[in-house]
């Protein structure tokens, strides 16, 4: 295998984040103004970085938070392999107190071991591990040694983990933000390293609304 870097960052605000309603793979919602200011900020932090590649999920807010890099003329791809969790019927639906308990309430159960638990509809640790794995395969199979993924909060922390062997039930202690970047090295014996951890260095000072 060969060794590449990878800069991996989780796609910028909606208004479902803004509102604090769950979106997953089901929910395709675009940047709202605040995501498109996270994503300018990204871009002009790192876009002297001459990636070979870019990679999205198939799901418009990933894309949309990497457009500029794909103005440049990078080569780019989109995985769908790599969307975000489906929550099945848990899907736009608001952050009540009842809903955040019934969260809670399947985050117990997964940092319990309880890794084949989905909310109904919905898809497990597990499964999304299985989903994801095929797709990042797919991704460092091909030749470019530097490269761009772009995709989301929970599929994000099941791939760190897959990726750093870590046991799923600890994938909280991967966090995440809007735009919030981790930067990894793999080696040639295909080890990864992580440099950054959900860094928001370049959001600082960003005015939101």
């Amino acid at each position: 295998m060969l060794s590449k870097k990878i800069y991996l960052v989780r796609h910028g605000q909606t208004d479902y984040n803004l509102k604090g309603v769950v979106q997953g793979s089901g929910i395709d919602a675009p940047l709202n103004s605040n995501g498109y200011r996270q994503a300018e900020a990204f871009f002009e932090a790192f876009k002297e970085i001459p990636f070979e590649k870019v990679f999205y999920t198939g799901l418009q807010r990933t894309r949309q938070s990497v457009q500029s890099f794909l103005d440049l003329g990078i080569p780019h791809e989109s995985v769908p392999e790599l969307n975000e969790i489906s929550w099945g019927k848990y899907e736009g639906v608001p952050m009540t107190p009842e809903e955040n308990q019934y969260y809670q309430h399947m985050l117990d159960h997964w940092a319990a071991g309880e890794l084949d638990y989905a909310i109904e509809g919905g898809e497990s640790p597990n499964v999304v591990a299985k989903r994801l794995k095929k797709g990042i395969d797919h991704i460092l199979a091909q030749p470019e040694k530097l490269i761009l993924i772009c995709m989301h909060g929970r599929a994000m922390r099941v791939l760190l983990s897959v990726l750093m062997n870590y046991d799923l039930r600890h994938m909280d202690e991967f966090k995440h933000q809007n735009l919030g970047l981790y930067e990894l090295n793999l080696d040639d014996s295909g080890v990864f390293r992580i440099l950054k951890f959900n860094s928001g260095e370049h959001l600082k000072g960003l005015q939101l609304v």
